[in-house]
C-alpha cells in the first residue's frame, strides 16, 4: 500500500470507532444501569488502559514494522463489540472500558507512527491530513450510530457495524503496508536507564502535547454543555458545539496538509494564539451564535497544535525508532487527553463554565509559548541514535 494511503485508512477506522462511541455512551450506560457518576469512573478505565498500552506500543512498531497498526485496530473493533455485549454492570463495563482504552492506545500509536513513516518518505504533511481524516470520520461515526440507535438499534448492532468496517480497514492495513522497517530493527529488550535518556526530549515535546490536547478535550467535552447552562440552548442546538469543532478542525487539517507553504513554527504559534481567541470568545458570548463562531476559532486552532507537533519532533527519526519515539510523545500528551475535561470541570466549580474557558485559553497560550522550545530541544539534543543514518 502507498503510505499517503495506509494511514488515512488507519485514522478513518479510528474515526468511525469514536464516532460511534460518543453517540452510543448512553446507550452503555442504560444497559450497565449506571448513574452519571458510576459513567465517569468507568470511563477512566479508558485512560488506565490506553497509557500502558501507548508505552509499549512503540516497541512493537520498532519490531515488527508499522503492519502491527492493522493488527490493533482489528482488536479495537473486536473490543468494542465485546464490550456492548458483555457489560450489564459497573464490574464488566470497567473491564470492557480497560480492553477498549488498551486497544485504543495500541492503535493510536501504531496508526502515528504509520503516519510518520507516510510523511518521511513522501515530505508531505501527512500526519495533518491522516488527523483531518480522523476528525470527519468522528463525525460520520457518529452520525450513522446516531441514525442506527434512532432506528431503535441496541448498541452491540451499532458496534457491530463499527467493527465490520473497522475490520477491512484493519485487513487492509495489515495485509498491504510494509511488514518491517527499512532498517534493521533493534534488538527489544527491556527498558534501561540509558534507553529513557534517549527518549527524555520526546516526553518534555509530549507534555507541550497534552496542553493542545487538554484544550481540544476540553471544548469537545464541555462545549455543549456552555451552550445549554450559560445561553439556555436546546439539545439539538447544544449538539451543535461538537459538531462544528469536529468539522472545524478536519476542514483546517486538510487545508494545512495539502500544503507545506506554512512554516511549522509559524503553525505552532499562530495555532495557540488563534485558539486562545477562539476559547476567551466563548468564554464572552453574548449568545449562541458568537459562542458557536468561538468554537470555530478554537478548532481552527487547536487543530494544527499536535500534529504539527509530532510531525517536527519525529522528523528525521531512524525508521526502527521511529515507533517509541512516537510512544515517548503520544502516551505523554494523552494524558492532555485524559485530564482536559477534568480540569474544565475543576475551574468550573471555582469561578463557573465561562471562567473555565479562560483556564483554557491560558492553556494554548502557554502551548504557543512553548511549543517552538520543544521543537528546537528535539532537533538539538536526540541522540545521533535516534537520526536516520
Amino acid at each position: 500500500m502507498r503510505f499517503r494511503l495506509g494511514p488515512h485508512v488507519a485514522f478513518a477506522a479510528f474515526g468511525i470507532f469514536w464516532g460511534a462511541w460518543g453517540a452510543s455512551l448512553p446507550a452503555l450506560r442504560d444497559a450497565a444501569g449506571l448513574t452519571e457518576a458510576q459513567l465517569g469512573t468507568a470511563l477512566l478505565c479508558v485512560g488506565a488502559g490506553a497509557l500502558p498500552a501507548m508505552l509499549f506500543t512503540g516497541r512493537a512498531v520498532d519490531r515488527f514494522g508499522v503492519r502491527v497498526a492493522g493488527l490493533f485496530l482489528l482488536a479495537l473493533g473486536a473490543a468494542g463489540i465485546l464490550l456492548s455485549w458483555w457489560a450489564r454492570d459497573p464490574v464488566s463495563i470497567s473491564v470492557g472500558m480497560l480492553l477498549v482504552g488498551a486497544a485504543s492506545g495500541a492503535s493510536d500509536v501504531s496508526a502515528n507512527a504509520l503516519a510518520a513513516l507516510g510523511e518521511a518518505r513522501s515530505g508531505r504533511r501527512v500526519i495533518t491530513v491522516s488527523h483531518g481524516v480522523f476528525s470527519s470520520f468522528v463525525v460520520v461515526g457518529s452520525l450513522g450510530a446516531g441514525a442506527l440507535r434512532a432506528s431503535g438499534q441496541e448498541a452491540v448492532a451499532v458496534f457491530a457495524a463499527a467493527g465490520a468496517l473497522i475490520g477491512v480497514a484493519g485487513a487492509t492495513v495489515l495485509i498491504r503496508s510494509n511488514g518491517r522497517p527499512v532498517t534493521a530493527p533493534a534488538a527489544v529488550t527491556a527498558p534501561s536507564a540509558r534507553t529513557l535518556a534517549r527518549f527524555w526530549p520526546f516526553v518534555v515535546v509530549g507534555l507541550i502535547g497534552a496542553l493542545g490536547f487538554a484544550a481540544e478535550n476540553g471544548h469537545q467535552s464541555w462545549g455543549a454543555i456552555l451552550l445549554e447552562d450559560e445561553l439556555q440552548a436546546g439539545v439539538g442546538v447544544a449538539s451543535l458545539a461538537p459538531a462544528t469543532f469536529a468539522a472545524a478542525a478536519a476542514v483546517t487539517r486538510f487545508a494545512v496538509g495539502a500544503s507545506t507553504r506554512i512554516p511549522e513554527s509559524v503553525l505552532l504559534i499562530v495555532g495557540g494564539v488563534v485558539a486562545s481567541a477562539g476559547a476567551v470568545v466563548v468564554a464572552v458570548a453574548p449568545g449562541i451564535l458568537v459562542a458557536l463562531c468561538g468554537v470555530t476559532l478554537a478548532a481552527i486552532g487547536t487543530s494544527v497544535l499536535f500534529p504539527t507537533l509530532l510531525s517536527t519532533a519525529l522528523r528525521g527519526v531512524a525508521d526502527d525508532r521511529r515507533g517509541r519515539a512516537t510512544s515517548a510523545v503520544g502516551t505523554t500528551a494523552y494524558l492532555g487527553f485524559v485530564v482536559g475535561p477534568v480540569y474544565v470541570g475543576l475551574l468550573a466549580g471555582l469561578v463557573g463554565l465561562r471562567g473555565a474557558m479562560l483556564g483554557i485559553a491560558a492553556l494554548t497560550v502557554v502551548f504557543a509559548v512553548a511549543a517552538p522550545a520543544g521543537r528546537r530541544l528535539v532537533a538539538r539534543t536526540a541522540p545521533r541514535t535516534l537520526r536516520r543514518r
